[in-house]
């Protein structure tokens, strides 16, 4: 493989799309910062939830000062009520800038790093530091389903699940804040189309034209 002293990929998509496999899997290819954005959202949840805090925006802005992105990484995120809760905060403006603020100021301190959300592409680095390429990752909603059903090893319904999902990709795209967009010249890829060893190959193939 040839060397580079930088890349920046955007992954962006839809909950339970198969970003976060993709983005994985490029990241250990291409030896990146996997960065999961999604994760910083869920962990404020997590705290509402845990601690119910009188003032949440005063209230995260200190744990987000005290905490680094491994010890989020590490954590159990995925529950059902977490991800029902998070799809309300992650609408609040607020709350958007303090997670907004430490993303930025991880990925300006990498220069290859591969970032998974879903506003990284249109809001986080769409100026400076700029992606190198975007990808946008969708998937129909029975296998998207299926797919966090199993997550979440069968204990919720899947029908529960379903609702649960859908509910989440509308409110993203509509909120008022850094709704989900696809940027112009982000790469579309169908993953429930692919297997994963055919979403890397053609996540590959993009990435190294940008290298080359």
């Amino acid at each position: 493989m040839k060397k580079f002293k930088r890349l920046i990929i955007a992954c962006d998509g839809e909950a339970a799309s198969g970003k976060s496999t993709a983005a994985k899997l490029a990241s250990k290819k291409y030896k990146l910062l996997l960065f999961n954005s999604g994760l910083l959202y869920r962990y404020g949840s997590k705290l509402i939830i845990n601690y119910k805090p009188k003032n949440p925006i005063t209230f995260l802005k200190k744990k987000f000062k005290n905490i680094s992105y491994n010890k989020i990484a590490k954590q159990n995120l995925h529950t059902e009520q977490i991800s029902n809760h998070v799809a309300v905060l992650a609408t609040n403006k607020k709350v958007r800038q303090i997670v907004n603020q430490f993303q930025k100021k991880i990925i300006k301190s990498n220069k290859k790093i591969c970032v998974e959300g879903r506003d990284i592409a249109s809001k986080i680095l769409a100026t400076k530091p700029k992606y190198d390429i975007a990808f946008y990752f969708k998937c129909s909603l029975n296998v998207a389903s299926y797919r966090r059903w199993l997550d979440l090893q069968k204990k919720v319904q899947l029908k529960e699940v379903k609702k649960s999902l859908q509910k989440r990709t509308q409110m993203d795209k509509k909120r008022k804040n850094s709704p989900l967009i696809k940027v112009r010249d982000a790469i579309l890829i169908r993953t429930d189309k692919l297997s994963k060893k055919e979403v890397l190959i053609k996540m590959s193939k993009s990435i190294d034209k940008v290298i080359n």
